[in-house]
């Protein structure tokens, strides 16, 4: 119970990191791309090593601070007395990986920044299936307990990293000397993608709580319903994530060369593609409903929300798609504000709002299609902050040109 319970104290600090590296790995794509469209070859080969260096620093002194300030971090969490000689035991090592982690990522950032998202993709797979291999091993085999799981995460990213790294060398998209290039002023551009991407990576675990606790009032079949058809929702929209990371590399690029009608023609293509295909996703699930309750789960309470789940909210999950998209595509197009508030509109204006009014109106059915009409406003807002913005951007990229 205890490695259990320090693993639970253990995820708020995990989200601090994750968000302090997926800002940055967006940040980077954004500003590499967008500077190899502006044919800056040799700038992006520099920022693509000012990058490396920057992140492995920040992340550094991040877990140093963790560790630094782990007992009032514990107490703030209110974590009891016995759970402190294991997070002792426990964090010197988890720190270590989520640092190794971090570097993975970071070299990830820069092939999709080059236009290479094969190798991410294949390599996280790769990495993947690593760490679940060695996890057993590590954490039983060895008898290493929760630092196990550690272990195996450096081992299997560690691995990563011998494979990424020397590629990323190989291919020039990174360089460590850093005569002629601005440093100053190139960290500040990167803060300005990255600290507003870095906050939007803290708000769903914010909604997530307030949801459950919404879901809580129905008893713990409702939350155990709820908590299958977001793991549904999460695989239907596997698509949609794969475009929010495929997509801003060409953005970028695009930005970086002007060619503005591309970018709207682009974006057009991805949008009427995300409709249809999620479309076609729902009315699968829709059909099969009744079949795929009974196969997830025996229990007659839970199987029947999940049913009412699968009824109102898949139907809507185009709409979340393209409130998705357009927040990588804002950040691809230098707008990294405007893609933070469409991040917490959608969340704490459009979703929570709505099923909290669904919740109180008609009960649980009420909560669902309260969930579904907030991802169809979320769809609509994104799509009309998407709009406006790039009015913008090409008054700042083309019309002041021409």
């Amino acid at each position: 119970v205890l490695p259990l319970a320090a693993q639970g104290f253990t995820l708020p600090m995990g989200m601090v990191v994750i968000g302090l590296q997926v800002g940055l790995g967006i940040a980077t794509t954004a500003l590499i791309s967008r500077v190899i469209g502006a044919n800056e070859i040799q700038r992006a080969k520099q920022l693509g090593g000012l990058v490396v260096a920057t992140g492995a620093i920040g992340v550094f002194l991040i877990c140093l601070l963790i560790w630094a300030i782990r007992e009032p971090i514990l107490q703030l969490l209110d974590a009891p007395a016995n759970v402190y000689p294991v997070i002792q035991d426990y964090w010197p090592v988890w720190l270590g990986s989520t640092w190794v982690g971090a570097m993975l990522y970071f070299a990830y950032s820069l092939c999709r920044a080059n236009g290479n998202t094969m190798l991410p993709g294949v390599m996280m797979m790769i990495t993947s299936v690593l760490n679940m291999v060695l996890d057993p091993l590590f954490i039983f085999k060895f008898g290493l307990g929760i630092n196990g799981a550690a272990w195996a995460t450096i081992a299997s990213f560690s691995l990563g990293m011998l494979i990424v790294f020397p590629l990323v060398m190989k291919r020039q998209w990174m360089s460590f000397n850093w005569h002629g290039l601005d440093i100053i002023y190139s960290i500040k551009e990167l803060g300005h993608i990255m600290a507003p991407a870095m906050l939007s990576q803290l708000l769903p675990p914010v909604s997530s709580m307030v949801a459950t606790k919404l879901v809580a009032g129905f008893g713990a079949s409702a939350v155990a319903a709820w908590a299958m058809g977001s793991r549904l929702e999460f695989f239907s929209i596997v698509t949609v994530l794969a475009l929010t990371m495929a997509m801003p590399p060409m953005v970028g690029r695009m930005l970086g060369s002007k060619e503005i009608a591309k970018i709207k023609a682009l974006v057009s293509i991805a949008v009427r593609f995300v409709l249809v295909w999620q479309l076609v996703i729902a009315v699968i699930l829709w059909l099969v409903a009744p079949y795929l309750v009974t196969l997830l789960t025996p229990e007659q309470s839970v199987s029947s929300i999940l049913l009412i789940h699968l009824t109102w909210v898949p139907i809507s999950l185009g709409s979340l798609g393209i409130c998705m998209l357009m927040v990588s595509i804002c950040n691809a197009l230098a707008l990294p504000m405007r893609a933070l508030v469409i991040s917490g509109l959608r969340l704490f204006v459009c979703f929570l709002p709505l099923l909290w009014l669904g919740a109180k109106l008609a009960g649980l059915h009420g909560l669902f299609v309260g969930a579904m009409l907030g991802n169809f406003a979320a769809g609509i807002m994104a799509w009309v902050f998407y709009q406006q913005g790039i009015k913008k951007v090409k008054i700042k990229y083309c019309d002041r040109h021409e």
